[in-house]
């Protein structure tokens, strides 16, 4: 009897909803690292592996079904789009997680002094981070209307203004973090240098995911410009 893959029956109907699954537990990794800050915070290290292993296990969710899709989507495959650019979208989804797991590998690791001063600047950071993650998200869920209206129209439309949104709150936690960082060396006589280094790397990384979440409206606007 032949055997069928069933993602590949899933891209006969739609190449998009592997996608989104995708992008949805890339969402839920991000989703992990206000926990995983506050666990540091309370100086919980149990907490802090808990949160920081839970982010490596959905970023490796994430990894897998991006090779999943990627040998699943056959190059005679008649797609709305090139495939191309649905591997490039696919490739900007996976940064997003591969970026928080940075950032969780960083800050789970027990080395970091926590700095009161911090604390609620760097929490509305990381929720800010958060949010636009989920933004671009919902960027990925309106993919099965485009096709529908073949990436042109009033959906279309909407979908760009979606992507300046994501764009606008991505520009909110780079002023965000400039700020922190700033912060960050206010109080250098009360940390050391060493944490000041891991700091602001740590406050660099957090921004790289939302960069990258940026990047991904940024795929789907050319999808559109297409």
């Amino acid at each position: 009897m032949k055997m069928t893959n069933p993602l590949a029956n899933l891209f006969a109907r739609s190449p998009f909803g592997p996608l989104q699954d995708h992008m949805r537990i890339v969402e839920r990794c991000v989703g992990e690292l206000p926990g995983l800050l506050d666990a540091v915070e309370a100086a919980d290290p149990g907490a802090a592996r808990a949160r920081r292993a839970e982010v490596f296990r959905l970023e490796h969710e994430a990894d897998e079904v991006k090779n999943s899709i990627r040998s699943a989507l056959p190059s005679t495959l008649f797609l709305p789009v090139a495939r191309r650019d649905l591997l490039d979208l696919l490739s900007s989804q996976d940064a997003v997680a591969d970026a928080a797991q940075d950032a969780a590998g960083l800050l789970g690791m027990g080395k970091l002094r926590f700095v009161p001063a911090l604390a609620d600047p760097l929490r509305v950071f990381v929720l800010e981070v958060v949010e636009v993650v989920g933004h671009a998200r919902a960027l990925v869920e309106q993919l099965d209307e485009l096709v529908e209206v073949g990436f042109r129209g009033k959906e279309a439309e909407k979908l760009l203004v979606m992507i300046d949104e994501v764009s606008v709150r991505e520009s909110v936690t780079d002023a965000q973090g400039a700020e922190l960082v700033d912060l960050l060396f206010d109080h250098e006589d009360d940390v050391g240098p060493l944490s000041v280094v891991f700091w602001y790397e740590l406050i660099r990384m957090l921004g790289r995911v939302a960069d990258e979440a940026e990047n991904v409206g940024d795929r789907l606007r050319l999808l559109v410009a297409r």
